[in-house]
């Protein structure tokens, strides 16, 4: 019985090896190789990275496939209860483990080549005999030939680039950041899983916003901006300390996501609602539960007012402006009278006049010890009422940094630009119509600010001495 297993085992993988090689053969000629390489052992996964544009994973799966003939052909020979035999079986584990890792990879590339859905992945890696032969001998199935641009995007975020950035850039003036008040953001990295490749999303970000700022959110598209916030919120943890006031937002995340504010750029309000019920429903989720009525009816009070919205509470949310309603969805976060503030484009569809209104109010929530931090595209028009400009920029390796942090005049003096728009133009890349200049100003900006910040420390440490003597 034992003998016949073994038979029909070998029969199979012989079979299947030979249908997935006549399939190769002709998923090479279709790729312009020699179809022939198809049946020799180890070389075909060196064409096949070339077809699915993973070069490396099959030179590496080329090494291991030999390696793998060799020393099957050696343990034969060795007995297995040896410490050899052992150590040959390890190997041989580990190359396997490996190749089917790297397979998968090789899989995935060939879905883009072909254009088809990545269910392909599972198939190829269960049974590579099936979509080897629809592949190869399937007229509707043709290679698709990427532009240099679609090379890159695929491989965006996998190789951050190598900047000259102190590797205790982010270390400096820390511990008064963490310990004192105000937001502090150390990011060290943010990362996703893409079939078993790591790739970057942000990296290497590191600034403290006192209370009572009004923080811009500036970057082009793609360079980080939403990701940062939903790291900031912890919505989507990241490797990173955020600190809130003396507390870490993530270890303490249960009680802190009471104390942050966040409005999406996509209103969630009931139409068929009143004003006045929609944020008297908000306050009841939003606020303590053993809180008095008489100091939840004073909240609700303190946010209409500070959004102008006591006037016609009594009105349909259905029947409101854009920026009323706008400010109905700040109120419904504002009740709870959180101490980080977050909005993604609130001025999204509104016009000036609106907009700066708008702004006016969140200045005045700020102003009140709050920190608010906004995204907006249109950043000209209200960039005079901010304290503080973060700039997130894509390196050459299509990975979200830290490009600058100041004030607006200090980023205009740093890029030597007069508006917000141009600022960020200069550093997109340049088919994004950019200049294409965010490594440069990355590095400088790291620098710049680490050489600043151990000024300040040190001039700490000699005011200290001095008061000792």
């Amino acid at each position: 019985m034992t003998v016949t297993f073994d038979l029909i085992n070998t029969v199979y993988n012989a079979a299947m090896w030979l249908l997935t090689s006549i399939g190769l053969r002709k998923i090479f000629d279709k790729c312009g190789l020699m179809g022939l390489y198809a049946f020799v052992p180890g070389y075909r996964y060196r064409e096949l990275g070339k077809c699915s544009r993973k070069e490396t994973e099959g030179r590496i799966c080329m090494i291991l496939e030999v390696a793998s003939i060799v020393f099957g052909a050696i343990g034969t020979a060795i007995d297995s209860t040896t410490r050899e035999g052992l150590l040959l079986e390890l190997i041989a584990v580990v190359s396997a483990i490996t190749l089917v890792i790297l397979t998968i990879r090789i899989a995935a590339g060939l879905c883009r080549t072909f254009g088809t859905r990545k269910f392909w992945i599972l198939l190829w890696t269960l049974v590579p005999a099936v979509p080897a032969l629809i592949w190869g001998y399937s007229k509707k199935y043709q290679p698709i030939y990427l532009n240099r641009e679609e090379e890159d995007e695929i491989l965006a975020g996998t190789m951050p680039a190598e900047l000259a950035i102190p590797a205790d850039a982010g270390d400096i003036g820390a511990g008064e950041a963490k310990d004192g008040s105000g937001l502090y953001i150390r990011l060290r990295e943010r990362t996703v899983w893409d079939f078993l490749r790591k790739r970057y999303l942000l990296k290497d970000i590191c600034l403290t916003i006192p209370n009572g700022s009004l923080v811009l959110l500036l970057g082009g598209s793609g360079s980080g901006k939403t990701t940062l916030v939903n790291a900031i919120i912890g919505y989507e943890k990241a490797d990173a300390d955020m600190i809130l006031n003396g507390q870490n937002i993530y270890e303490n995340y249960d009680k802190m996501k009471y104390r942050i504010g966040f409005v999406p750029q996509q209103d969630l309000l009931r139409m068929n609602d009143t004003v006045i019920r929609t944020l008297q429903d908000a306050a009841e989720l939003r606020l303590p539960s053993n809180m008095a009525d008489k100091r939840k009816a004073e909240r609700l009070e303190d946010v209409m007012d500070t959004l102008g919205l006591t006037a016609g509470c009594h009105g349909l949310v259905s029947k409101k402006s854009g920026g009323q309603k706008k400010r109905i969805s700040i109120g419904m976060e504002l009740v709870s009278d959180p101490e980080l503030f977050i909005l993604d484009e609130p001025d999204s569809g509104l016009d000036g006049v609106i907009a700066r209104e708008l702004f006016q109010r969140l200045r005045d929530v700020a102003d009140s010890g709050k920190i608010v931090i906004a995204i907006t595209h249109t950043p000209d028009r209200v960039v005079d009422m901010f304290d503080k400009v973060i700039v997130l920029a894509r390196d050459s390796g299509r990975v979200g940094r830290l490009a600058f942090y100041g004030s607006p005049n200090e980023a205009r003096a740093f890029f030597g630009k007069q508006s917000m728009e141009e600022i960020v133009r200069s550093v997109n890349r340049t088919s994004e119509g950019g200049e294409g200049r965010a490594d440069e100003f990355i590095s400088r900006f790291a620098v710049e600010r680490t050489d600043s910040l151990m000024l300040q420390e040190n001039g700490k440490e000699g005011s200290s001495d001095e008061r000792e003597a």
